[in-house]
């Protein structure tokens, strides 16, 4: 399938590795130029090296902590200097820490507001004449399963994440037609995060090898498996996509089956 958007201009956030990586590689073979970020300059260096392996277009990487406004703004002027223009936006950021509630801080909830929240408003914000000024921009929020059905320990992620959802069924109305909203809601893939957890307990002999760690952790997964990480990028390639037109304001999710909410 043509997802007709070669020699577009894209900003993937958070991705020098994981998910925004795959959302990254899977935009450079389809030809679109793009622009990788994250904090730690010698990872991201060497995902920019990575992703070009593949990339039919253009690949360029720009080190900004997302949790900074002025390295936000940077982030999105070298994407227009580079290649013009931001035709797509892909936000994506960490996880915040694990936890119960009562052993959560106000600093940890601030933290988490600005990293997930306030850095999808920021990017946004900086990026909307951009978007809006060419034949059909698109905003893909990367977030988590944890806005359809809370996950145990996680309350930060489950909480705040929900403001993301809020901001981008807002925007799917305010910023239409010239720009579409979407966001994908992935379950547990195969990132290198997921990996080193594996090993990790293959080390402490909680599994006899990789190969079932991973089954282990796929084994509640309708589908029999945990995610690729590519699986995740195509379904952002093709939500940026022409293909997709008619699709905006919706909240996919991109877990195998796992989730049991009917919406």
């Amino acid at each position: 399938m043509d997802l007709q958007i070669e020699g577009n201009s894209a900003l993937i956030t958070a991705s020098s590795s994981g998910l925004g990586k795959a959302a990254a590689t899977r935009l450079a073979e389809e030809g679109v130029n793009v622009v990788l970020n994250g904090r730690d300059e010698d990872r991201l260096e060497a995902a920019v090296e990575e992703v070009r392996e593949t990339a039919t277009g253009e690949v360029i990487g720009h080190t900004a902590d997302l949790t900074d406004a002025d390295d936000i703004t940077s982030l999105v002027n070298r994407t227009v200097e580079e290649f013009g223009s931001i035709d797509h936006l892909v936000t994506n950021a960490g996880g915040p820490p694990s936890g119960p509630f009562l052993e959560t801080t106000d600093d940890e909830w601030y933290d988490a507001f600005e990293l997930l929240v306030m850095s999808v408003v920021r990017l946004v914000r900086e990026s909307v004449d951009h978007l809006a000024a060419g034949d059909g921009g698109t905003i893909v929020m990367i977030t988590s399963r944890s806005v359809k059905e809370a996950i145990p320990s996680l309350v930060l992620s489950n909480a705040v994440r929900m403001g993301v959802i809020g901001l981008e069924k807002t925007l799917s109305k305010e910023l239409a037609p010239d720009i579409r909203a979407n966001a994908v809601l992935p379950a547990p893939h195969e990132t290198d995060r997921t990996a080193a957890l594996v090993r990790q307990g293959v080390e402490r002999g909680e599994y006899e090898s990789y190969e079932q760690g991973l089954e282990e952790r796929g084994q509640n997964i309708p589908v029999g498996r945990i995610g690729d990480p590519m699986e995740l990028g195509d379904a952002v390639a093709y939500l940026s996509s022409e293909r997709s037109s008619f699709i905006n304001g919706v909240s996919l999710p991109v877990d195998g089956g796992l989730g049991s909410s009917n919406l």
